[in-house]
């Protein structure tokens, strides 16, 4: 079981970031992750749907790290954790949230997408940070910026990260993954063609991982 948000961040070089609308999807979705070699999953917290999602995947594919996505209110943290959310990852860093994702003990990713947004989580020890929104906020390029001034900080980038651009952002040393809905098209999702999930993710993690 992954302990910190490094570990997780090892597991795969792309986390799926999933919206689900029926909470029926998310056990064979998480198996068709696992088939296709992801074992990571980040599951947002975007409909009504997504708490019982995590808690299912949580009792029922326990080789599966779930993650609850789009933490934005404190008391969220410790409602994802008790559904069964392993990780937790937030678009952005105020205090108060970030305040409260840490009390959980879980690894967390909080969002940033800019310098001072990293060097206020450094405050904290967090190290391991999503970049968000990735490709508004300047994609590759300004990434590679930062590497320089923070060398110790690692970027998960989400947002506008998709299968044309993410070996771009992998080709970079302060880029441990990326986070994309690629994976799990909706449409593959709500039509329940869990092979082409696997076929897809096993071809996108495969040759990413290679990157």
């Amino acid at each position: 079981m992954s302990t910190t948000a490094a570990d997780l961040m090892a597991l795969s070089r792309v986390i799926p970031v999933v919206v689900l609308d029926d909470a029926d999807d998310a056990v064979p979705l998480a198996r068709a992750l696992l088939a296709g070699g992801v074992p990571i999953m980040e599951l947002t917290l975007r409909t009504p749907a997504a708490l019982e999602a995590i808690a299912r995947v949580a009792d029922q594919v326990p080789d599966m790290l779930v993650g609850a996505g789009t933490i934005t209110r404190p008391e969220q943290a410790t409602i994802a954790v008790t559904a069964g959310a392993r990780f937790l990852v937030s678009p952005g860093s105020p205090e108060p949230l970030v305040t409260a994702m840490l009390a959980e003990r879980v690894p967390v990713l909080p969002g940033v997408a800019t310098a001072t947004e990293a060097l206020a989580l450094l405050r904290h020890g967090i190290t391991e940070m999503k970049f968000f929104p990735a490709g508004p906020a300047g994609g590759p390029g300004y990434l590679e910026a930062l590497a320089g001034p923070l060398p110790g900080v690692t970027f998960c980038p989400t947002g506008g990260v998709n299968h044309g651009n993410a070996a771009d952002y992998l080709a970079l040393p302060n880029v441990a993954c990326v986070g994309g809905s690629w994976l799990t098209p909706p449409t593959l999702v709500k039509g329940g063609y869990w092979d082409e999930i696997s076929r897809l993710c096993f071809g996108t993690w495969s040759e990413e991982s290679q990157g």
